[in-house]
């Protein structure tokens, strides 16, 4: 069997790739780098000279090929090699006949816990949206607690009303269902000093990214001064060598990797076997839609050190679009998939673009006196 074709197609801030082969199987993937879904295609339209004529199980070498072919690194790079090995996994599971996870080491769980992402804002929108979670059989949910004009306020104001925030969820679930507190990397290092120990008093299960991802030493810094609250990090790194940065430097109880962006899966369970051996978990970064969540669920399946899979309203949501999973989920539960392969039909005939983050690239923050906040 060999690739006799690479399709590379942007719909939208979605990027989807389909890999033929001369036995009549075609491997589904797609790439999380959602800024730029046009250079990420790109990217893959230079991949194709190489990969056409090439056996299709040999899939550890072509990531390798692919990401040293130029000398040059980055998200764009990584997402375009994400994407192909997504799609080379799961042919492999459709010519063997098997899912993904069993190529993996088979199944170390009988299904794949959930958290919810909650899209709302402000205390009382959150706590509805946190309880009707619960409701609905979710057991974790997933928040920004930070105030919409976060780059504005004054430091004791800021921390006051992300902590109400907090605490109006947590009082809406009550104990027994986790929190995981997004910051979107919008704070300073200083202001995380002080919003991260007080939302950490309502008892989270983890507190994500409080500042920008420019270098990873702040990061580890930050979490190494964050006075017992469970940090985490890495759903915009790209490499086991950032991750083993992070981790080295103390950095991070709970590793990020979006199997999108960080290698597929070839990369993400060596970046999960990385978080291993320093005693930290994997909770897998996804917010685009079915195919990267069921690529996700076959890592989580396999791994001892998975506690629990990011899902996103657009999950259901887009349950009978352009990708569709095998699975549907079962309160806050996806069952382990048993198709071969990955599990999902892409079917890219409707050229409709979609929508998948709702935020043009235009669309950033700004302070008060007109300077750039810190962005999503």
């Amino acid at each position: 069997m060999e690739i006799t074709a690479v399709e590379s197609v942007v719909r939208g801030d979605a990027h989807f790739v389909q890999v033929h082969t001369s036995a009549g199987l075609v491997g589904v993937g797609q790439s999380a780098c959602w800024g730029y879904p046009g250079a990420v295609h790109a990217v893959v339209e230079t991949f194709r000279p190489y990969l056409l004529g090439a056996d299709p199980d040999r899939i550890e070498h072509h990531w390798h090929h692919l990401y040293r072919m130029g000398p040059f690194r980055g998200s764009v790079l990584t997402a375009a090699v994400s994407a192909i090995d997504l799609a080379l996994w799961d042919l492999l599971g459709k010519r063997l006949e098997v899912p993904v996870w069993q190529l993996l080491g088979g199944r170390v769980r009988d299904r794949i816990r959930l958290h919810l992402l909650l899209p709302g804002t402000g205390a009382e929108a959150l706590a509805a949206q946190a309880a009707a979670a619960v409701a609905d059989g979710f057991t974790a949910v997933k928040f920004d607690p930070l105030p919409a004009n976060y780059g504005d306020l004054s430091l004791a104001r800021l921390v006051t009303e992300t902590e109400a925030t907090t605490a109006a969820v947590r009082d809406a679930v009550g104990p027994d269902v986790d929190l995981l507190i997004e910051l979107h990397r919008k704070l300073t290092p200083l202001q995380a000093e002080a919003v991260v120990p007080a939302v950490g008093r309502l008892l989270p299960l983890l507190v994500e990214d409080p500042i920008q991802i420019d270098s990873v030493s702040s990061q580890a810094a930050v979490t190494r001064r964050a006075l017992g609250v469970p940090m985490a990090n890495g759903e915009r790194l790209h490499t086991i060598w950032e991750f083993k940065e992070l981790l080295a430097q103390g950095g991070a109880q709970y590793v990020r990797p979006d199997l999108g962006l960080a290698g597929g899966i070839s990369h993400a369970r060596k970046i999960a076997a990385l978080a291993e051996s320093y005693h930290a978990a994997v909770v897998s970064h996804n917010c685009l839609g079915p195919l990267l969540t069921m690529a996700s669920v076959h890592l989580d399946t396999a791994i001892p050190n998975f506690v629990t899979q990011e899902y996103s309203p657009l999950d259901d949501a887009l349950a009978d679009g352009p990708a569709r999973a095998c699975v549907r989920r079962e309160g806050g539960y996806l069952p382990v998939p048993t198709e071969p392969g990955l599990g999902v039909t892409l079917d890219l005939t409707d050229e409709t673009p979609l929508d998948l983050t709702g935020r043009p690239l235009t669309r950033i923050p700004y302070r008060a006196d007109g300077s750039v906040a810190y962005a999503v």
